[in-house]
């Protein structure tokens, strides 16, 4: 039960926590793999702790990362778990609610504009800070199913 909790404490911190400090693991994948890598890193070399005890602590741990993962199909907890995707360019403009709702200062936008080869604002028709970090860019003279559009915030 202990592991069960510790867990969810961990999900719910990074949950809270920015997105970049994730990179592109969601916070329950990277909760689940560095709570592995402590279990199978810690239990080898403890004189208070058995396999048994190691085993069924990560048993449960990944257990936990399996539910979380089938129970974000159900949109209020996929809503809970994940961060949703934030619109932080239209139409060449910067949209600084959704850089700060995502912790990047335009500094860091510029950067990741940057790396992308953008080289004007004015070329961009869509800047998008998804789920697991990464930035994606559409492009002004790309056409955009509307669909794609339609979950961002």
């Amino acid at each position: 039960m202990k592991a069960l909790l510790l867990y969810a404490t961990a999900v719910a911190c990074f949950r809270l926590g920015e997105r970049r400090t994730l990179t592109e693991m969601s916070a329950f994948d990277f909760v689940a793999a560095v709570a592995a890598g402590a279990i199978v890193g810690r239990v080898p070399n403890a004189h208070d702790a058995g396999y048994l005890a190691g085993a069924a602590t990560l048993i449960t741990v990944l257990l936990a990362h399996r539910i979380t993962a089938r129970l974000r199909y159900r949109p209020l907890f996929a809503k809970l778990i994940d961060h949703p995707p934030r619109l932080l360019v239209a139409d060449g403009k910067v949209l600084d609610d959704g850089l700060r709702r995502s912790g990047l200062t335009r500094r860091d936008l510029y950067g990741l504009l940057r790396e992308h080869g953008v080289d004007e604002l004015a070329s961009i028709r869509f800047v998008v800070f998804e789920q697991r970090g990464q930035v994606s860019i559409v492009r002004r003279n790309a056409t955009t199913d509307t669909e794609l559009l339609r979950d961002l915030s």
